[in-house]
């Protein structure tokens, strides 16, 4: 496979048609090598338009979803983020080259060292991982700038939402199967949040993430 082909046509036949025109994010997937995070034996799949395998049965992001949020989010240098669902550290990588500091937190230690591992090849410094449940976000570095849930959540804990600064804002993947909505939301005041819906997709849900209520009569 020609690497910096198969690149090139990942970012301009999959990421670009997906409104992802920021000119840094385009370059960004250019620099930071998506194929360097995916397990050896699916190196091939590192470009497709697909959820690549991972260990523990988990799952990489297709690549336009990434590069979208990350456009969405407009992250900045002097910022903290909190990345919830490390995977394979392909999204924290990119974070990280945006951020001042990254937080990722992985459920699953396996993957959490796959992350590491991956990361510390890449050289991203600024990058901490650790082993936890983020379901309803992790507290001890709040409050962030930037929040992002890499895996589904049927609803919006508001334990997460008040880990946000004023500013803020949050990419989560929203609701059940079969779609979901990938959502931006800006904390405005102490009070008010702002909502925008972005697009719609599936993402599988985080382990324990809060269900919603359901009323019985």
């Amino acid at each position: 496979m020609n690497i910096e082909k198969a690149r090139f046509n990942m970012i301009e036949q999959q990421i670009r048609p997906w409104d992802v025109l920021d000119q840094d994010v385009l370059e960004l997937l250019s620099v930071v090598k998506r194929e360097h995070f995916v397990p050896e034996a699916y190196r091939n799949l590192a470009f497709a338009d697909l959820e690549v395998p991972l260990p523990a049965g988990q799952k990489m992001l297709p690549p336009r979803i990434e590069a979208r949020i990350l456009q969405e989010l407009g992250v900045q240098k002097h910022e903290t983020v909190l990345e919830v669902g490390t995977g394979s550290g392909f999204m924290a990588a990119l974070l990280g080259r945006r951020a001042l500091r990254v937080v990722t937190v992985e459920r699953v230690a396996e993957l959490a060292s796959f992350a590491q591992q991956n990361l510390l090849a890449e050289g991203a410094g600024n990058v901490e991982v650790v082993v936890g449940n983020g379901a309803q976000g992790w507290p001890d570095a709040a409050p962030y700038d930037v929040i992002v849930m890499s895996g589904g959540l049927p609803v919006l804990p508001q334990s997460l939402l008040e880990q946000l600064k004023i500013g803020g804002r949050l990419s989560a993947f929203v609701g059940s199967a079969p779609i979901m909505k990938a959502q931006i939301v800006r904390r405005v005041s102490e009070t008010e949040y702002r909502i925008t819906d972005v697009f719609e997709t599936y993402v599988e849900p985080l382990v324990d993430a809060i269900e919603p209520s359901r009323f019985t009569f």
